[in-house]
């Protein structure tokens, strides 16, 4: 299965993704803001990034620009999961070069999907 990188400040946030990922089968890593996500990101190389977007240091639109642009990390894909629900935040983010966009509270079976389409069969 995918290794995945949940980037997210809150650490029952973090749980419940990551809970949710592993239910699927997947190997996760985790970072708690935008800074450390760049960092294990470029380090580790995972299959998809699940990032949050209001985080301390370098928030997780500024994390995506940051690994998209980035040669050595512009393949894998990023899914933004926020609170921040207007279709203006869904825009900015995919312009950062998000591939998908989940709003919080998750639902369960939404993320799923997400991460089907997104990682290789």
């Amino acid at each position: 299965m995918a290794r995945i990188l949940i980037v997210d400040d809150s650490p029952s946030q973090l749980l419940g993704i990551k809970r949710i990922v592993e239910k699927l089968g997947h190997e996760t890593l985790t970072a708690e803001d935008g800074a450390a996500g760049v960092a294990v990101a470029k380090q580790e190389k995972p299959a998809l990034i699940l990032m949050d977007v209001v985080m301390p240091n370098l928030n997780g639109f500024q994390a995506t620009r940051t690994i998209s642009k980035d040669p050595e990390t512009a393949h894998i894909p990023i899914v933004l999961v926020t609170t921040k629900d207007q279709e203006t935040d869904k825009v900015w983010g995919m312009r950062q070069g998000a591939k998908a966009y989940v709003t919080k509270p998750i639902k369960e079976e939404e993320l799923i999907a997400v991460l089907k389409e997104l990682l290789p069969a």
